[in-house]
């Protein structure tokens, strides 16, 4: 694959893994303070003192966590180390969604695939329970060797994808051309490692080899810098925020810097971006895709 030998790479690689380093010595939060074990019974585990949180899956089960808080507005950040080897048929899910049939969502998936072949990143939005935004990434550099950190930045103007700190995906707040955004509705924190083999790798084609089982992935590092969500109002409206919450995520967006390595991630990088896809919507692309170069 041209996308983990590019020369056009190399000094944003070494900068990308400067900045997970960074990050990792940052201030993380506790797992067992943080998360609850959701499904797939002894298949989730939390150990380290509450500094590692692992997912399995095997045939009999998947496994998932969610977070003990809700969040409106935050910049969320994990990091992840995916499943290795062949990991064909499954998907590990890492996003925020509020409850409900018009729930909003912010996700990050990670489709699995043959060994030796790279890890899709699929994105999408839900507003108002519709979703049908994806775009979809390969990564440039191997996910299943090393810990990276995968954030979301949710504010009132903007939705930013980053990993390591390198945003991938904007979706702006275009409420004013009637494109709903999610601004109301509090999410929790979820993930999940499952069997998505009827559809995640080459449309179904390739299915899970359960001779590989069990497959793990591993999560450290989970910080937010976020408004938590109690009781029905933000700790964001009170004067007792934490200090966290004011390192600018609130307003913050794409300076020119941060525009460059957004064009050069989807340039060379994104394999599916759902405003090109002219069959699906031969009617028209939908407002958003019109109005905006860096969806």
């Amino acid at each position: 694959m041209e996308a983990f030998s590019s020369p056009k790479v190399s000094s944003l690689l070494l900068f990308s893994l400067f900045v997970s380093s960074l990050m990792a010595t940052a201030s993380a939060g506790n797992f067992y303070q943080d998360f609850d074990l959701t499904w797939g019974d002894r298949r989730a585990k939390i150990v380290d003192g509450g500094k590692l949180l692992m997912l399995s899956l095997d045939r009999a089960s998947g496994s998932g966590f969610q977070s003990k808080k809700e969040y409106l507005f935050g910049r969320i950040d994990m990091q992840l180390k995916l499943v290795s080897g062949n990991s064909a048929g499954t998907v590990t899910a890492y996003y925020l969604s509020s409850q409900g049939q018009t729930h909003d969502e912010i996700d990050f998936e990670f489709l699995g695939n043959l060994s030796g072949d790279p890890y899709i990143l699929h994105t999408n939005v839900f507003t108002q329970g519709k979703g049908n935004r994806e775009q979809q990434f390969y990564l440039w550099f191997d996910p299943t060797k090393n810990f990276h950190t995968y954030s979301i930045i949710w504010n009132r103007q903007r939705i930013i994808f980053l990993v390591d700190n390198f945003p991938i995906r904007q979706f702006q707040n275009q409420e004013s051309i009637g494109v709903p955004f999610p601004k109301s509705q509090p999410m929790r924190i979820y993930s999940s490692l499952w069997n998505a083999d009827n559809w995640a790798t080459r449309g179904g084609v390739v299915k899970i080899d359960w001779s590989k089982a069990p497959f793990t992935a591993f999560y450290r590092n989970f910080n937010a810098a976020a408004c938590i969500w109690s009781y029905g109002s933000s700790s964001c409206a009170s004067k007792s925020v934490s200090p966290m919450s004011n390192i600018g995520w609130q307003t913050q967006g794409l300076d020119a810097k941060s525009r460059r390595r957004l064009r050069w991630v989807q340039r060379y990088y994104m394999i599916y971006n759902y405003c090109t896809d002219m069959k699906r919507f031969p009617e028209g692309i939908p407002p958003e895709c019109r109005r905006s170069r860096s969806i």
